[in-house]
């Protein structure tokens, strides 16, 4: 009977610290290299001391056209504050529907392209679009939005995160 509390006393320990720090664990962005329309190579350890929200979208997708505008309009209104966009166009995304996309709506931020889909695995292996991941100053993900993100929300946290030393 002794041997049957102490083990369920482990387990109860044990479960308390595994959840406890699955809830405050954040995960690193990953290094990863990437190239933009323009052809320029980049990778996401320059992001350092930045905030940055990576959007994974394709033109095939109605809810990443949707929420387009409003991606632009959250870029414009903190970039003077340090915060960035990269939209991460999917690797079966024609590249002329991409570049004819970017141009034609003169998207305000960086977009690259997914070739070998290397980008969306590196970021937990993203396959629904759209998807966001926002990222801190220290180079966290600190949310990952699958679908349109509550843009009121959104807009609060990277006010919060641009306000962080």
């Amino acid at each position: 009977m002794k041997l049957i509390a102490y083990v369920a006393s482990a387990v109860t320990v044990l479960a308390i610290g595994v959840a406890s720090v699955m809830l405050t664990r954040t995960d690193a962005a990953p290094s990863v290299a990437y190239t933009l329309l323009d052809g320029s190579k980049h990778r996401t350890d320059q992001w350092r001391g930045q905030v940055v929200l990576v959007n994974f979208w394709a033109t095939s997708c109605s809810t990443c056209i949707k929420e387009m505008p409003q991606i632009a309009a959250t870029h414009d209104m903190f970039k003077a504050r340090g915060y960035e966009t990269l939209a991460v166009a999917m690797s079966y995304d024609p590249p002329a529907y991409v570049i004819n996309f970017a141009e034609t709506r003169r998207l305000p931020f960086r977009v690259a392209m997914d070739h070998d889909g290397l980008i969306a695995r590196s970021f937990g292996n993203v396959q629904l679009t759209p998807t966001s991941v926002l990222i801190n100053k220290r180079g966290d993900i600190v949310k990952r939005y699958v679908g349109e993100p509550d843009f009121a929300e959104l807009h609060a946290l990277i006010d919060k995160l641009l306000a962080e030393t």
